[in-house]
Protein backbone atom coordinates (compact mmCIF):
# COMPACT_ATOMS: atom_id res chain seq x y z
CA UNK A 1 0.00 0.00 0.00
CA UNK A 2 2.73 2.22 0.46
CA UNK A 3 4.41 1.99 -2.61
CA UNK A 4 1.05 2.67 -4.62
CA UNK A 5 0.32 5.85 -2.60
CA UNK A 6 4.11 6.89 -3.59
CA UNK A 7 3.32 6.23 -7.10
CA UNK A 8 -0.31 7.86 -7.16
CA UNK A 9 1.16 10.73 -5.22
CA UNK A 10 -0.71 10.36 -2.12
CA UNK A 11 -0.77 9.24 1.79
CA UNK A 12 -1.15 5.70 2.61
CA UNK A 13 -4.50 6.82 4.46
CA UNK A 14 -5.51 8.68 1.04
CA UNK A 15 -5.91 5.36 -1.00
CA UNK A 16 -8.82 4.43 1.72
CA UNK A 17 -10.93 7.87 0.74
CA UNK A 18 -11.12 5.73 -2.81
CA UNK A 19 -10.45 1.84 -1.86
CA UNK A 20 -12.38 0.43 1.10
CA UNK A 21 -9.64 -1.85 1.97
CA UNK A 22 -6.69 -3.83 0.43
CA UNK A 23 -9.25 -6.61 -0.92
CA UNK A 24 -10.86 -3.82 -3.46
CA UNK A 25 -7.85 -2.41 -4.29
CA UNK A 26 -6.69 -5.54 -5.67
CA UNK A 27 -10.40 -6.65 -7.34
CA UNK A 28 -10.06 -3.14 -8.93
CA UNK A 29 -6.63 -3.37 -10.66
CA UNK A 30 -7.26 -6.99 -11.45
CA UNK A 31 -10.96 -5.51 -13.51
CA UNK A 32 -8.85 -2.71 -14.56
CA UNK A 33 -5.65 -4.44 -16.53
CA UNK A 34 -6.42 -7.77 -16.20
CA UNK A 35 -10.13 -9.00 -16.87
CA UNK A 36 -10.01 -6.61 -20.54
CA UNK A 37 -7.55 -9.12 -21.92
CA UNK A 38 -9.82 -12.15 -20.69
CA UNK A 39 -12.53 -10.26 -22.64
CA UNK A 40 -10.59 -9.99 -25.56
CA UNK A 41 -9.80 -13.76 -25.70
CA UNK A 42 -13.62 -14.04 -24.71
CA UNK A 43 -14.50 -11.93 -27.94
CA UNK A 44 -11.82 -13.26 -30.28
CA UNK A 45 -13.21 -16.46 -29.47
CA UNK A 46 -16.62 -16.04 -29.82
CA UNK A 47 -15.69 -14.10 -33.16
CA UNK A 48 -13.48 -16.79 -34.97
CA UNK A 49 -15.74 -20.12 -34.25
CA UNK A 50 -15.54 -21.02 -38.07
CA UNK A 51 -12.51 -21.20 -37.75
CA UNK A 52 -10.89 -22.55 -34.22
CA UNK A 53 -7.52 -23.54 -34.88
CA UNK A 54 -6.64 -20.45 -36.60
CA UNK A 55 -8.46 -18.18 -34.01
CA UNK A 56 -6.79 -20.46 -31.11
CA UNK A 57 -3.31 -19.05 -32.64
CA UNK A 58 -4.27 -15.86 -33.21
CA UNK A 59 -5.41 -15.64 -29.23
CA UNK A 60 -2.12 -17.76 -28.33
CA UNK A 61 0.19 -14.73 -30.40
CA UNK A 62 -1.91 -12.15 -28.66
CA UNK A 63 -1.15 -13.39 -25.15
CA UNK A 64 2.66 -14.21 -26.09
CA UNK A 65 3.01 -10.70 -27.17
CA UNK A 66 1.35 -9.37 -24.26
CA UNK A 67 3.44 -11.42 -21.57
CA UNK A 68 6.23 -9.83 -22.97
CA UNK A 69 5.29 -6.68 -20.59
CA UNK A 70 6.28 -7.21 -17.01
CA UNK A 71 3.18 -5.08 -16.10
CA UNK A 72 1.41 -7.82 -17.59
CA UNK A 73 2.35 -10.52 -15.35
CA UNK A 74 2.73 -8.41 -12.13
CA UNK A 75 -1.29 -8.82 -11.34
CA UNK A 76 -1.38 -12.14 -11.46
CA UNK A 77 1.82 -12.56 -9.54
CA UNK A 78 0.10 -10.43 -7.22
CA UNK A 79 -3.06 -12.39 -6.86
CA UNK A 80 -0.26 -15.71 -6.05
CA UNK A 81 1.48 -13.67 -3.47
CA UNK A 82 -1.47 -12.58 -1.61
CA UNK A 83 -4.21 -15.37 -2.14
CA UNK A 84 -3.33 -16.98 0.87
CA UNK A 85 -4.09 -14.02 2.73
CA UNK A 86 -6.67 -12.58 0.73
CA UNK A 87 -8.53 -15.94 -0.87
CA UNK A 88 -11.58 -13.75 -2.22
CA UNK A 89 -8.53 -12.10 -4.10
CA UNK A 90 -7.82 -15.15 -6.05
CA UNK A 91 -11.62 -16.17 -6.76
CA UNK A 92 -12.08 -12.70 -8.05
CA UNK A 93 -9.18 -13.25 -10.42
CA UNK A 94 -10.52 -17.00 -11.32
CA UNK A 95 -14.07 -15.65 -12.03
CA UNK A 96 -13.15 -12.18 -13.84
CA UNK A 97 -10.07 -13.85 -15.62
CA UNK A 98 -9.24 -17.17 -15.55
CA UNK A 99 -12.79 -18.99 -15.73
CA UNK A 100 -13.36 -16.14 -18.59
CA UNK A 101 -10.60 -16.98 -21.08
CA UNK A 102 -10.55 -20.51 -20.14
CA UNK A 103 -14.65 -21.18 -21.06
CA UNK A 104 -13.54 -19.42 -24.15
CA UNK A 105 -11.29 -21.69 -25.83
CA UNK A 106 -13.09 -24.48 -24.79
CA UNK A 107 -15.66 -23.64 -26.81
CA UNK A 108 -13.33 -23.10 -29.36
CA UNK A 109 -11.99 -26.48 -28.86
CA UNK A 110 -15.21 -28.05 -28.96
CA UNK A 111 -16.03 -26.02 -32.31
CA UNK A 112 -12.44 -27.88 -33.60
CA UNK A 113 -13.58 -31.09 -32.26
CA UNK A 114 -16.84 -30.84 -33.96
CA UNK A 115 -15.37 -29.50 -37.44
CA UNK A 116 -13.33 -32.80 -37.42
CA UNK A 117 -10.06 -30.65 -37.14
CA UNK A 118 -8.88 -32.80 -33.96
CA UNK A 119 -9.78 -35.89 -32.59
CA UNK A 120 -11.82 -35.90 -29.59
CA UNK A 121 -10.04 -35.16 -26.56
CA UNK A 122 -11.25 -33.18 -23.07
CA UNK A 123 -11.30 -29.86 -24.42
CA UNK A 124 -10.65 -28.51 -20.51
CA UNK A 125 -7.44 -30.64 -20.78
CA UNK A 126 -6.58 -28.80 -23.85
CA UNK A 127 -7.19 -25.45 -22.37
CA UNK A 128 -5.21 -25.96 -19.94
CA UNK A 129 -2.37 -28.04 -22.08
CA UNK A 130 -2.79 -24.66 -24.33
CA UNK A 131 -2.73 -22.00 -21.39
CA UNK A 132 0.07 -23.54 -19.48
CA UNK A 133 3.49 -22.92 -21.99
CA UNK A 134 2.53 -19.15 -22.38
CA UNK A 135 1.89 -18.44 -19.06
CA UNK A 136 5.40 -20.40 -18.13
CA UNK A 137 7.05 -18.28 -21.03
CA UNK A 138 5.79 -14.84 -18.82
CA UNK A 139 6.66 -16.47 -15.46
CA UNK A 140 10.01 -18.05 -16.65
CA UNK A 141 11.30 -14.56 -18.49
CA UNK A 142 9.85 -11.74 -15.99
CA UNK A 143 9.65 -13.35 -12.85
CA UNK A 144 12.40 -16.68 -12.34
CA UNK A 145 14.44 -14.27 -15.10
CA UNK A 146 15.25 -17.03 -17.44
CA UNK A 147 16.30 -16.14 -21.00
CA UNK A 148 13.34 -15.42 -24.04
CA UNK A 149 11.75 -17.69 -25.98
CA UNK A 150 14.58 -17.94 -28.85
CA UNK A 151 13.41 -16.42 -31.82
CA UNK A 152 10.90 -14.47 -30.16
CA UNK A 153 6.59 -14.92 -29.60
CA UNK A 154 6.31 -16.25 -33.07
CA UNK A 155 8.32 -18.98 -33.15
CA UNK A 156 7.32 -19.44 -29.25
CA UNK A 157 3.81 -20.17 -30.58
CA UNK A 158 5.05 -22.26 -33.52
CA UNK A 159 6.50 -24.31 -31.86
CA UNK A 160 4.01 -24.57 -29.36
CA UNK A 161 0.88 -25.11 -31.82
CA UNK A 162 3.34 -27.53 -33.27
CA UNK A 163 3.63 -29.78 -30.27
CA UNK A 164 -0.01 -29.33 -28.76
CA UNK A 165 -1.43 -30.61 -32.44
CA UNK A 166 1.23 -32.93 -33.41
CA UNK A 167 2.42 -34.38 -29.90
CA UNK A 168 5.79 -35.66 -29.28
CA UNK A 169 5.42 -39.54 -29.93
CA UNK A 170 6.11 -40.63 -33.28
CA UNK A 171 3.21 -41.73 -35.60
CA UNK A 172 3.29 -44.21 -37.99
Amino acid sequence: MEDIARRAGISKAGIYLYFKSKEALLTALIKAKVAPLAQQVQAMASAGAADPLATMRRIASMAAHQLQDPKVLAVPRLVIAVSGRFPRIAEDYRREVAQIAREALVKLIGAAIEQGLIREVDPVAVARAFIGPLFFEGMWTHVLRGESAEGGPEHLIDSHFDILLNGLEHRA
